[in-house]
Parts: C-alpha cells; structure tokens; sequence
C-alpha cells in the first residue's frame, strides 16, 4: 500500500513551505510510516481530491482520503495506536489543540504579514497571480504594503512567542522531555518562515532558538534539509 502525503510547493518542488504540510509531514515522520511526497502548487491543489477539501496537506492512506493537518493529526493517532503517541493520551490531544490554535491566532497571524511578499515570490508564475488576488482581497493591501517596514515589527513575534521562552526554560520541548504534536504546530508555522522568507524572526541565543534546531534535527535532519531562503 502506498501512502502519499500532497503538500504545497512554489517554483522548486524540492523545497516545501507550507506551515500546514509541515506539521503533517512531521506527524507522519514520529509515527515512523513510510509514505511519498507529492508537492503541488496552489494552482492545482482543487484537483487533487475534491470531495475531500481543496487545501492542503491531504493524505491518502489506503482507501481513506484525510484533508487538514489537525484531521491528518487525529487520524495518525486514532489509526496507528500501536505507534509512538502524537498526544500522550486524551489530555496531551486537547493540549496539542490549544497550541495548534495558538500557532494559528498568536503566531502565524504575525508571520504572514511579515512574509508575505516573499512566499509570492518564491512561487510559479501562475501561482502568483492567484496568490496576489486572493491575499490582496484578504487583506485590503497590496502584498508590498502588507510588508512594508517589516523590521519594525519583527519584534512582535518575540513577544508572542514569551510564553515559550519561558516553558522552554524548564524542559526542550513542548511535549516534555520528547517532542509531541503540540511541537510540530508551532515548528511547520516557523518552518514556513524559515523556508520562504530570508528575515530573521527568531532571537538568537534563547530557548526558542535551541527548540528550533533541536526540531530542525528530527527524524534524522528531515527538516533541515531543507534550506533556509536567503
């Protein structure tokens, strides 16, 4: 059987960017399941499987067809209970779901009008027609009014991510002494960053910082390989 996981990709298909593909990939990585990739740009993601969502990522797992990270997430856990836990248990699922909606709300909010310009610009042509439409309809801006004098605001993201410095302080991941789901929501938002955007978004020397390069090392170095924009 041959597992595929759909994920977004602009003009390089070899470098994934999307926050959502990534805390996927990440879960399917912890739950130590073979599976392919098959990277598609925004353009033709509506063909992929409709009756099952028009965003990615979606996987494909047998005869069972799962649209949305949180859904990918659940089914991980649900059907592969004899595997390493996404959650740890009923509390650790409920957690992983705050942190999940706390990467969306609190950080990736702040990270999209900050980057906002440079995922148009790592995109395919077409792509990038249907990205600025769509996302200067969402914002009322151009995308480079969106952006504009970024580094000013940059210091946003190291006040909403306080609350990590400071759990991060006391343990090196958010699951505890392993990393769980609630670790991957937070790393595909800044893995997005990473991969799209040359700005620096995350302080140096703090505990945040180390997270990330201990997640960056995952799964031997799968996030790593990557490289950073710029």
């Amino acid at each position: 059987m041959t597992r595929i996981l759909y994920e977004l990709c602009g003009n390089d298909a070899e470098r994934p960017f999307s926050p959502f593909c990534w805390r996927a990939k990440m879960a399917i990585l912890h739950k130590g399941l073979e599976f392919e990739i098959a990277p598609r740009p925004f353009t033709e993601i509506a063909d992929i499987a409709p009756e099952a969502g028009k965003t990615v990522p979606i996987l494909v797992d047998g005869e069972r067809t799962i649209c949305d990270s949180w859904a990918i997430a659940e089914y991980l856990e649900d059907s592969y209970p004899d595997r390493p836990s996404l959650f740890g248990g009923a509390g650790g699922r409920a957690a992983a779901k705050f942190v999940d909606s706390w990467a969306n709300a609190s950080v990736s909010a702040l990270l999209v009008r900050l980057i906002v310009k440079d995922v148009h610009d790592i995109l395919a042509p077409a792509d990038q027609a249907y990205f600025r439409q769509t996302r200067e309809a969402r914002f009322g801006q151009t995308l480079e009014e969106v952006q504009h004098d970024r580094e000013a605001r940059v210091a946003e993201i190291a006040k909403a991510l306080v609350p990590m410095n400071i759990m991060l302080r006391s343990q090196p991941f958010i699951g505890g002494n392993n990393p769980l789901y609630g670790d991957y929501s937070l790393f595909g938002t800044l893995q997005w960053a990473r991969v799209s955007s040359p700005l620096k978004l995350i302080e140096a020397d703090t505990p945040v910082a180390d997270w990330f390069e201990r997640c960056l090392d995952l799964f031997d170095g799968s996030a790593r390989r990557i490289p950073a924009a710029g």
